[in-house]
């Protein structure tokens, strides 16, 4: 009877598998680390890498709700990262991440204008561009990397971004919340996450009704460019020096954050909160991992069978829901 009456609340809610799974994970890492994993340090450590890992995953949850993909968001993660520890040693840091996340928009665009001017698929386009600016980030540092000089690591801007703390836990994680209000009211409160939705149910019925469905298409590839540009500007405020390789797979977390959290690849269908949760538990494993000696090669493979897993556990738990 109990679990009848949870079927509503199930398919209402699709956050609720990736709940349910971080739940029995965290229980299973302080149980397990004899205290090494279950303590304030490492998570405070862990929240840090779920919040730029989060800001990624809400820009990336946007685009899969318009039934659209972008993984080129580890490449555009590294360039703002770059843009912004290049600037930063010369002005204000708050002008650098301005900088930052205006290159994390024009990446956008150019994925948002080529997919919906040419009709290629976003898969291919965001794979070409992946590449591209992977490779322009590796030209660009020439095998060195980019970095902050420690005494210029100082001043309230800097630290508000990225290269301080908040009660003990990184900033970057007082700006994941703040854009996560942002967009749950963009998206509960104005028109544009109806229209967003419904560009991702169906686009040609969405046409139909007035909704211009490239517009919504490039609203969403910018606004994810600059989610992931403004990420690693903060990561990067944070370690103080980045490199041709930051951000690297970082945009397979992201997708497998998304799909663990309950957004629906074919679009139509997201979860912000969900997109959160899935980054706070591909977190929390790599930090288990890292803290039971595992080599980080298996992070990699773990990851692989847990989105299966979960995507499977996932569609299973609503066809339950959705059976009378």
């Amino acid at each position: 009877m109990a679990l009848s009456s949870a079927k509503p609340l199930i398919r209402r809610h699709a956050e609720i598998g990736i709940l349910l799974i971080g739940v029995v994970l965290v229980a299973i890492f302080a149980a397990t680390s004899n205290g090494n994993w279950a303590n304030l340090y490492n998570i405070g450590t862990i929240l840090q890498v779920t919040a730029t890992l989060g800001l990624m995953s809400l820009g990336v949850a946007l685009v899969i709700g318009t039934g659209e993909i972008d993984i080129s968001v580890g490449s555009t993660f590294g360039m703002g990262a770059l843009a912004y520890l290049w600037l930063a040693a010369r002005v204000d840091p708050s002008v650098a991440v301005i900088a930052a996340m205006l290159v994390g928009a024009a990446i956008g665009l150019i994925n948002g204008l080529l997919v919906t001017r040419s009709g290629t698929p976003s898969l291919i386009i965001t794979l070409g561009t992946l590449m591209i600016f992977r490779g322009i980030a590796i030209a660009l540092t020439e095998g060195f990397s980019f970095s902050i000089p420690y005494a210029a690591r100082k001043g309230w801007t800097y630290v508000v971004l990225g290269g301080g703390d908040f009660v003990n836990f990184n900033t970057a994680l007082c700006w994941l919340i703040a854009v996560f209000i942002v967009l749950w009211v963009i998206l509960k409160a104005m028109p544009f996450g109806n229209r967003l939705l419904a560009v991702g149910g169906s686009a040609e019925s969405a046409h139909s009704r007035g909704v211009r469905v490239g517009r919504i298409k490039l609203s969403a590839f910018v606004i994810c460019g600059m989610l992931a540009a403004f990420g690693g500007a903060l990561e990067a405020g944070k370690l103080g020096f980045a490199d041709g390789s930051m951000g690297r797979l970082m945009e397979l977390q992201a997708i497998a954050s998304c799909v663990l959290g309950g957004c629906l690849l074919a679009g139509g269908r997201i979860s912000l909160i969900g997109a959160l949760m899935g980054a706070f538990v591909l977190s929390s494993i790599q930090s288990y991992l890292v803290v039971m000696g595992v080599q980080p090669q298996w992070f990699i493979l773990i990851l692989g069978v847990i989105v299966v897993l979960a995507a499977y556990g996932d569609r299973s738990l609503r066809q339950w829901a959705l059976k009378k």
